[in-house]
């Protein structure tokens, strides 16, 4: 039974845990079928009007599982899954909030560029290290992060891999608030304002200020393709070994 990756639905603003089905902090290949499902079913949903993304206590999300990138049986269903969740989250007609308590690594940073609105403590911080596993960026954000944080902001966050604190994020544009409270109420207070909002209005203007969608999911593609040839050199995949090594 999935116990972990729970729903909650509030005055018609669904609430989505981002974890593994075991409770842990990363996305695994469950975990991707699972929250693309959920956005699938919400997009229909006419009671669902607004979707609220958190973590567990203390930490958003910590990335990918490790495990799944390092044994080749695994590679097919995760490449596909991932690019499932990805392509529904970049189309997902509806607006999505964060509220991020803690830290967000990889996946459970590039997640964010798709939120409308990211609600962070002021103890939560960032951080996309692909380049140095040798990877490249996820879920389009080698658009998304340009757009958002500005050619030179993107470059710095993705090619260095620095750790961003909140006020950092902040600054740069990828959190909307810092609140010293209860992170995860201040979101709900800003999906209950949204979720009251006349309907057709808000989905139209958000359709209109997100654009033309297609090259997100052309660029999410492209973007796995690149992933899948990582995930088949050597250099690389000892590399992750020795990182596997390290976070046991």
């Amino acid at each position: 039974m999935n116990v972990h990756t729970q729903t909650e639905f509030r005055n018609h603003t669904l609430i989505v845990s981002v974890s593994s089905d075991d409770g842990r902090p990363v996305l695994d290949r469950r975990a991707y079928e699972s929250l693309a499902k959920t956005f699938h079913e919400a997009a229909v949903d006419d009671d669902v009007r607004v979707v609220v993304l958190r973590g567990l206590a203390g930490c958003f999300c910590l990335g990918g599982d490790f495990s799944e990138f390092l044994d080749a049986t695994k590679h097919q269903r995760l490449i596909a899954a991932v690019t499932d969740m990805f392509r529904t989250l970049a189309t997902f007609p509806k607006p999505v909030l964060a509220c991020v308590d803690g830290g967000a690594v990889g996946v459970g940073c590039t997640i964010l560029f798709h939120c409308d609105m990211v609600i962070a403590s002021d103890e939560s911080t960032f951080r996309v290290p692909f380049v140095d596993f040798g990877l490249v960026p996820d879920a389009a954000t080698s658009i998304l992060a340009p757009q958002k944080l500005g050619y030179a902001g993107a470059f710095r966050f993705f090619c260095l891999g620095d750790t961003l604190s909140a006020e950092d994020a902040r600054m740069l544009g990828l959190v909307t608030e810092i609140v010293a409270g209860d992170v995860e109420e201040a979101a709900l207070g800003r999906a209950r304002q949204l979720a009251k909002k006349p309907v057709a209005a808000l989905l139209q203007t958000r359709d209109l200020l997100k654009g033309d969608t297609g090259a997100l999911c052309d660029r999410i593609d492209q973007e796995i393709s690149l992933f899948q040839q990582a995930l088949q050199d050597d250099a690389t995949l000892k590399r992750l070994q020795r990182i596997a090594r390290l976070a046991a």
